[in-house]
């Protein structure tokens, strides 16, 4: 193919359909709960929160600036990560040896899985992990393929920015280093290449490691928090169904494929590093009750490796074809329920014609409606702004002027700072809310979204119902919460603020 011949790579024309369809898709229903709190915190900027580095919430508070209410416009960045992680994963097949055949097949995999069209959808830190994970994997082919250690540098480059985007890099990275140890790559960790590759990942992440630090590690606490009480423990069996829902039954036997060809019969040795890094991973997630997704950046290297072998192993056009054919139509049978293409009230009745229930890919103890979770969450924020608002309008001016939102959670927090009007900054106990404190406020008028009124009592002189939220559609705990004004606090606002904490 000459350079001439660009347009028509599968590369090309898969990104570009990739495009087409988070263009059509990716502004509906509403803004998703975290790219809320994302916009929060980026409007607050820091080197690094509770709950993720500094990256993304600068993007998405930069996507605000920019786009406003345009939720399209708004998701432009995951549209791009996943088009271009699209097109990264059919040439990677074109690099480890697939010819038009392998590209196409691989490609046609990693635009249609579930998972990706979800993180090519919302505007959360998981939007650069599979690019990141090829990026590295990239590296690596090219040590193997030229000798050059110079890539080492290129390396750290790619860990030092995922890093900032999201630390589930190391846990890739810890896996990769058995593979290497038991391959001609080896070398080079007595080679300088590598260490300044490190260093240079070091110094990109470094002001975010001060900054963990400065505020005694929260991410690790909130992590163990997380595996203990709110991630659904899976064997490896339901794991395992999990990841073959989120990349897709047939993109999974692509992906077997990739196990076996990389681990049994690889072109070069290092190429093993892959397999085995997969193999680590797994046990890790499972042992540690990690979420089935936390496995899905590294399918798209898995599925070259797959589609590569295939391309060995069936020469004739019809069967090629049908594959993809089948590829195709899987996608797009299953693209609705993973994007919000059909309205909330006919999503039930074809995700029941599937036999998927919306708790299918679920990886948290949580109680859900008609819809999954990432599109449940899209539902009841403004909503919920308004009710809040007018019970703030609602106020006499001499409350008004004292009164501060307090929500149970980020989300709830984040739809009022972004869709109320004329109302201070919410406050919360909840991830890096807490650790902006009261803002000020002494509790002597609070308007608290949902909570036990009982123990509401306990801490303030009256609490009195005011509203309650209506969206049928968001998840069941955050429909029909009653919204309270609370008066007199027993103790000041900021001697409460410690047992208001919950990282999680």
């Amino acid at each position: 193919m000459t350079a001439k011949d660009w347009h028509t790579r599968p590369s090309v024309l898969l990104a570009a359909a990739s495009i087409l369809i988070h263009l059509f898709v990716n502004g509906g229903y509403g803004f998703f709960r975290d790219e809320l709190y994302f916009i929060v915190c980026g409007l607050n900027p820091a080197w690094g929160y509770v709950d993720q580095p500094p990256l993304v919430p600068l993007i998405a508070a930069a996507s605000w600036k920019l786009f406003g209410h345009s939720l399209l416009g708004f998701r432009l960045m995951p549209m791009l990560t996943m088009s271009a992680t699209v097109a990264l994963t059919a040439e990677f097949a074109r690099l480890v040896g697939g010819g038009r055949f392998a590209q196409w097949l691989s490609g046609l995999c990693a635009l249609g899985a579930t998972i990706f069209l979800v993180q090519g959808l919302l505007l959360t830190t998981d939007m650069f992990q599979a690019i990141d994970w090829l990026c590295l994997s990239w590296c690596i082919v090219r040590m193997t393929q030229t000798g050059n250690q110079r890539w080492w540098l290129a390396f750290g480059a790619v860990v030092g920015l995922s890093l900032l985007a999201k630390y589930l890099v190391v846990f890739f990275l810890a896996a990769l280093v058995p593979g290497l140890l038991l391959s001609p790559l080896r070398r080079s960790f007595l080679h300088p290449w590598l260490y300044a590759g490190a260093a240079l990942a070091f110094v990109m992440v470094l002001p975010n490691i001060l900054w963990q630090h400065a505020q005694g590690w929260p991410f690790l606490e909130l992590g163990a928090n997380g595996a203990s009480y709110k991630n659904l423990p899976l064997s490896p069996l339901a794991f395992f169904g999990q990841l073959a829902l989120l990349i897709g039954p047939l993109a999974m036997l692509v992906s077997l494929a990739g196990i076996w060809a990389s681990l049994v019969r690889p072109a070069h040795a290092a190429w093993r590093a892959f397999p085995i890094a997969w193999a680590i991973l797994f046990a890790i997630f499972v042992a540690s009750h990690g979420k089935a997704y936390y496995l899905a950046p590294i399918y798209p290297v898995l599925l070259a490796f797959g589609a590569v072998a295939i391309e060995s192993w069936i020469a004739n056009k019809i069967a090629r074809g049908a594959m993809l054919a089948a590829i195709v139509l899987v996608s797009a049978i299953g693209a609705p329920i993973a994007l919000p293409i059909l309205p909330p009230d006919r999503y039930t009745d074809y995700a029941s014609a599937l036999g998927v229930a919306p708790g299918a890919t679920s990886s948290e103890k949580l109680k859900l409606t008609v819809l999954p979770q990432h599109l449940a969450d899209m539902f009841g924020w403004r909503e919920m702004a308004a009710k809040v608002e007018s019970v703030y309008r609602a106020l006499p001016p001499q409350d008004r002027a004292r009164a501060v939102v307090f929500a149970q959670n980020y989300g709830e927090a984040g739809a009022i700072d972004l869709f109320a009007h004329g109302l201070p900054p919410a406050i919360s106990g909840h991830n890096n809310y807490y650790l902006w404190g009261p803002r000020g406020h002494d509790g002597s008028v609070m308007i608290v979204i949902g909570g036990n009124r009982a123990e509401m009592e306990d801490l303030f002189d009256s609490v009195v119902p005011a509203a309650v939220t209506d969206a049928p559609y968001a998840m069941p705990y955050e429909s029909d919460l009653p919204i309270y004004v609370a008066r007199g606090a027993h103790k000041p606002l900021a001697q409460m603020w410690p047992s208001l904490k919950h990282f999680e």
